[in-house]
């Protein structure tokens, strides 16, 4: 049985109607590519805000979806008609297979179009309903720290009911802004290369051996069309295949894992070349703890 989600992707809403077109166009074709290449099938449709992905294999489409750069979070949903009857005695079916007896649950609607009810509305009906039903279940309603949410979306003539958001990976889709090429020695160089990615730009990857795992078991599985080229091991060999990469992906600019005391000399070393390095302020620490989140978002 074929899985509906609905996939938002907050900041893209944030551009003018002809960018955000664009954009959208983007992320379309970036979720069908991965799709591609998983061998899942897929039909994508789309209204202000939104897309929704319908697969035929669910768990394998939720894994693709939650590392699609441009993708803010996903959820599992099933679509009801916007009549309240429908809404409720869907809503009762789904709670009751969720509330266990002495649970606080709150209900989340949320609504877009005309109706002739509020969210706050629907959502104290509903509440109201789910407390009739279940009076035996002793259930209470927190708003503030529930243990579960039933969360209803309005969108003009069809309603979606959920019950989790999965974090996706956020930013702007692969593709909307310049190439680069980067440079991964390790954990430090592939998260450079990973927020330069979460930036729109398709970052062409020059590895040392330190770097080769990085790099091809995460950063790969974020970017289908991710080249990914070994400088091998001599040392220093690494820049001159840079420029390489950098001359043949006609890059913007290449992404270096350096910190502030490097930057004087490599500034010189690459002369007229734009560099970033997205990592500079960032501790051994915490680029362990952002490398461990993006591992995770990539399984």
């Amino acid at each position: 049985m074929a899985t509906l989600f609905l996939v938002r992707y907050g900041e893209l809403e944030l551009k003018s109607p002809p960018v955000r077109r664009e954009f959208e166009s983007h992320l379309r074709r970036n979720i069908l590519e991965q799709f591609v290449r998983e061998g899942i099938t897929s039909r994508l449709r789309a209204d202000h805000g939104h897309l929704y992905v319908e697969a035929d294999d669910g768990e394998r489409a939720r894994q693709v979806l939650k590392r699609v750069f441009g993708v803010t979070s996903i959820s599992a949903v099933e679509e009801v008609p916007t009549e309240r009857t429908a809404i409720r005695d869907r809503l009762l079916q789904r709670a009751g297979e969720r509330l266990a007896p002495g649970r606080r649950f709150a209900v989340r609607a949320r609504r877009t179009g005309q109706h002739s009810f509020t969210s706050q509305e629907l959502a104290r009906d509903l509440g109201s309903d789910i407390l009739e039903k279940f009076a035996d279940r002793s259930l209470v309603v927190d708003l503030t720290r529930p243990d579960v949410e039933l969360f209803v979306e309005v969108r003009g003539p069809r309603t979606y009911l959920y019950f989790d958001r999965i974090p996706g990976p956020g930013g702007l889709p692969l593709g909307v802004a310049g190439p680069l090429a980067a440079l991964v020695d390790g954990p430090r160089g592939a998260l450079g290369a990973y927020l330069m990615m979460k930036r729109g730009c398709r970052v062409s990857i020059v590895t040392v051996p330190s770097g080769e795992g990085f790099a091809r078991e995460v950063l790969a599985r974020f970017d289908p069309r991710a080249r990914i080229q070994s400088s091998g091991s001599e040392p220093g060999a690494w820049a001159a295949r840079l420029v390489e990469v950098a001359e043949a992906s006609h890059a913007d600019g290449v992404v270096l894992p350096i910190g502030v005391p490097e930057f004087p000399a490599a500034r010189e070393a690459w002369g007229d070349r734009v560099l970033f390095s997205p990592t500079v302020g960032f501790s051994d620490e915490e680029v362990t703890e952002r490398w461990r989140g993006v591992t995770a978002l990539a399984q």
